[in-house]
């Protein structure tokens, strides 16, 4: 062989592509395209000796030290003869796949697989680019076996929980559910905060809002409010429980005592009783680490978990970021050396502190991945300078931003509270709620500001928060004021306030909460959320991620009969407890045979259910006499005398108040509606709402026999249950209809399909153009439309025009549309397509939405078939 040849193996085509451009002719980059093996996804796939084992169908044979079954993808057999091919050619072997668990994991797998005879090397960078591609290849490292144990117990666990709980759901909510390890405990979260919102009792309450003048000042005006009658305080938001009680000795005030109160308040002298100012500094954010990427990406840009990890996965593979699933807010001195001289060339030497700054972070077990998310390179691209475009270019500019802000001075400035007193003419009397009077001759008035000097760092970077809080670069200014200072009254406003439930999780605030419950891990997360989403256990309401009734059945059942599965405290010790593993502190068998095997592990609860009232867990009490039921088909309410109304799946939970019951059973949206009576048979035809959507369909009597069936037909696309008459019945109600015979004899007719109306003749079908042409198509014409060629329907609906045209897709830069489809409304960029959810309409999608779903659907990874491969692994 002429030269040394050596073989390196990534996950993924782009990085191949990236890393062989750094390495040179000397080097054959080649792609594995993620996992080359797993446990197996169907019975099918189970090799033969093991098929009568009863531990088969989880792919772990618990009996045997929980050994697992690989079987190797269908779609990698080619691939993986291409590797041994080149293998065969190779004098060394570099596994160069991610430097977390995973991808130690896969490294391994490749090594089982493939079965070396030369010299291998496991090859770990956190970037891409030359210097650390080459540096890489300097200082090789073993295979770390810890890692690929914790991946290999937390894929085991996994698995036995999914695959033993998830047939209990089947059994007894619904077909098609799943369980998962922390997919329930998320699912858990946010039931219990629409728990807590369909417990909440909101109390009304009000205060007076004031503007006040400063002779000579700057503004000269400022907004203040009301804090206190006499000695009183008054009652604000925070005063308030759960249920709506007053929780301590306050003044609560109702719009009409308020109003007294603004009233008496015009004719008040002011004046200003205390002036307190204090320094206000702010520091730098840490540069990103995996979670916090995802909850700025969420709240910054409008991105899905899902869509900001596909996106961030793309920029590292191209080599503009680190690598991005990591628990590190460390940078290194490079990266710091680059981040300051940017700064320095951006801002000005005064934005730049005299020192470095460094970060430690506050993870437990952050050891993963060696530094934060940062702009690759021993220089800084600007994101102008990087020739990026769409979501890549956004989310690149965050990370730029975030990561040259953590470098930068603090923001310095001033906040002031000032208090200020209200004396009135004559003495007034304020009788608040429950007949609580005060008699007083003087109020207390409260204003508050800030303002900014030197922004510092948050000239580069500002952290997004939640809509009930101020961001760190919000500034209200205040006149100069002065102890003692006289003010001048210019309006006075009571204002009704209500107390709130707690928000609902939206994904970045839901990702930030598993993290603080050390739930999971966070290169997780986006999965996890997209799962419970695909479940129906989830759907959003704006950015609200709002759990459905059948997440409420789905967490009951799992609470009463696997309680410690779902515990938040126990899933967090299991987190730790893989992170022992990882470190070499734990050993894999001891930790599965104690989740298996051990006191109230999984094998226990599974075996020992007990009695399980699949009604009972699917009922939910909504007022006396009315239920609400999940079923087969969604969920209905039910009254004590039978009636039924079936609940939009758009409906929150906290909304199904008992009103709002009643409501949809006095007018169920499957009530039938009569039309009238077939003339020659005198059966009733009624209009009605079903699974399916709306039909007409004849009401046979009691007493017909059994094999007796009532001819029924779907409304056309122009009709609706409102307006459709009896007439309109009747035609639909004789479809099909005949048109005769053709030359051949064979009968032809026109029919109303799920895909629209058509001809049909035998085996052979034609599409007709219009819902109208069932009841006008002649029997010549008809002939005429079969002897023209068949158009496939694939390209008849491609010939079609969109529903509507959204713009281009901020990260392919394509058209984007939406069209209808075989299986309903979607949207396209020309290559991926993207079904529309249920909460998505033709009407209102926006292109961030459509770019959503379209960042998703790329995201996710093919389906494939796998075989078994033999293994030997430590216990």
């Amino acid at each position: 062989m002429a030269g040394s040849r050596k073989l390196v193996i990534v996950e993924s085509p782009t990085k191949a592509v990236s890393l062989q451009k750094f390495l040179g002719s000397g080097y054959d980059v080649e792609s594995s395209r993620g996992h080359i093996r797993d446990l197996p996804t169907s019975a099918a796939e189970v090799p033969a000796k093991y098929k009568g084992e009863k531990w088969a169908r989880t792919g772990v044979n618990v009996e045997g030290g929980f050994e697992p079954i690989y079987v190797v993808a269908a779609a990698k057999k080619s691939m993986l003869t291409q590797l041994r091919a080149k293998l065969k050619q190779a004098d060394e072997l570099y596994l160069a796949t991610d430097e977390d668990r995973e991808g130690e994991a896969i490294a391994w797998h490749l090594l089982d697989e493939l079965k070396p005879k030369i010299p291998v090397k496991r090859m770990v960078f956190h970037e891409i680019t030359e210097e650390a591609i080459k540096e890489a290849v300097k200082k090789t490292r073993e295979l770390d076996t810890d890692l690929v144990d914790a991946q290999e117990t937390r894929r085991i666990l996994d698995r036995l929980y999914g695959y033993e709980v998830s047939p209990v759901l089947w059994k007894k909510v619904t077909q098609g559910l799943s369980a998962g390890r922390v997919q329930s405990v998320a699912t858990r979260l946010l039931v219990d905060r629409e728990r807590e919102r369909i417990a909440f009792q909101s109390a009304d309450f009000a205060d007076v809002e004031a503007v006040l003048g400063a002779a000579g000042g700057e503004p000269p005006t400022f907004p203040a409010r009301v804090t206190a009658v006499s000695t009183r305080k008054l009652a604000t938001s925070r005063d308030f429980d759960a249920q709506g009680k007053l929780v301590k000795d306050l003044l609560h005030l109702d719009l009409a005592a308020a109003q007294t109160l603004a009233d008496a308040l015009a004719g008040a002298s002011f004046a200003v009783s205390d002036v307190e100012a204090k320094p206000y500094v702010r520091r730098p954010y840490a540069p990103f680490r995996t979670t916090t990427l995802q909850q700025e990406a969420g709240r910054k840009l409008g991105f899905t978990a899902q869509r900001t990890m596909s996106v961030a996965q793309e920029l590292y593979e191209r080599g503009f970021i680190t690598y991005m699933r990591t628990d590190s807010v460390t940078l290194s001195g490079t990266a710091i050396a680059a981040a300051r001289a940017q700064v320095k060339q951006l801002f000005g030497g005064k934005y730049l502190p005299e020192r470095p700054r460094h970060y430690s972070s506050k993870v437990k077990n952050a050891q993963e991945a060696h530094e934060a998310i940062r702009p690759a390179g021993e220089t800084f691209r600007t994101p102008e300078q990087t020739g990026l475009s769409g979501d890549q270019r956004k989310l690149y500019e965050l990370i730029w931003k975030r990561t040259i802000a953590s470098q930068m001075k603090d923001a310095e400035g001033q906040t002031i509270s000032v208090k200020i007193g209200a004396t009135f003419p004559q003495r007034i009397t304020i009788t608040g709620v429950g007949e609580d009077r005060v008699d007083t001759g003087r109020a207390t008035l409260a204003a508050s500001g800030r303002t900014i000097t030197f922004p510092g760092f948050l000239a580069a970077y500002v952290e997004s928060v939640d809509d009930d809080q101020s961001s760190d670069d919000a500034q209200t200014r205040l006149p100069a004021l002065t102890q003692g200072q006289t003010l001048d009254p210019v309006s006075f406003t009571a204002a009704a306030h209500q107390t709130r439930p707690p928000a609902r999780y939206t994904e970045p605030s839901l990702v930030a909460k598993l993290e603080e419950l050390e739930i999971g891990r966070p290169s997780t997360y986006a999965t996890i959320i997209r799962t419970i989403t695909d479940r129906d256990y989830v759907f959003k309401k704006g950015q609200a991620l709002v759990p459905t009734w059948l997440a409420f059945a789905v967490t009951r059942l799992l609470e009463q009969h696997f309680p410690k599965l779902v515990d938040y405290k126990f899933t967090a010790r299991m987190e730790e407890t893989l992170d022992e593993i990882a470190n070499g502190d734990a050993a894999r068998l001891g930790v599965l045979q104690e989740f298996y095997f051990g006191a109230d592990g999984l094998n226990d609860l599974v075996n020992n259910l007990g009695e399980i009232d699949a009604r009972k867990i699917a009922t939910f009490p909504i007022t006396d006499g009315i239920d609400l039921r999940v079923g087969r088909y969604g969920a209905y309410v039910e009254d004590a005398a039978g009636n039924r109304a079936n609940v939009d799946t758009d409906l929150a939970p906290d909304e199904l108040t008992p009103e709002k019951a009643r409501e949809l059973l006095q007018n169920p949206s499957d009530a039938e509606r009569e039309l009238g009576t077939v003339p020659e048979t005198g059966l009733p035809v009624v209009a009605k709402n079903g699974r399916f959507g709306p039909y007409v369909t004849e009401v046979l009597p009691a007493d017909a026999p059994k094999s007796a069936k009532p001819r029924t037909s779907s409304l056309l696309a122009s009709m609706s249950l409102d307006t459709i008459t009896l007439e309109d019945a009747l035609r639909l109600l004789s479809l099909p209809r005949v048109l005769g015979k053709d030359a051949d004899g064979q009968e032809i007719t026109a029919q109303n399909g799920r895909y629209g109306p058509y001809l049909k003749k035998g085996a052979d079908s034609r599409s007709l153009e219009s819902e109208e042409q069932l009841f006008t198509v002649t029997l010549d014409e008809a002939i005429a439309i079969f002897a023209q060629p068949k158009v496939r329907a694939g390209a008849r609906r491609a010939a079609a025009g969109p529903l509507r045209e959204l713009g281009a897709d901020p990260a392919t830069g394509k058209p984007v549309v939406v069209k209808d489809g075989r299986f309903g409304p979607y949207v396209t960029d020309g290559e991926t397509n993207a079904t529309l959810r249920k909460a998505d309409s033709v009407e209102t999608v926006t292109l961030e939405r459509a770019a959503e779903l379209l960042a998703e659907k790329r995201a996710r990874p093919a389906k494939t078939v796998k075989r078994r491969s033999t293994r030997a692994k430590k216990k």
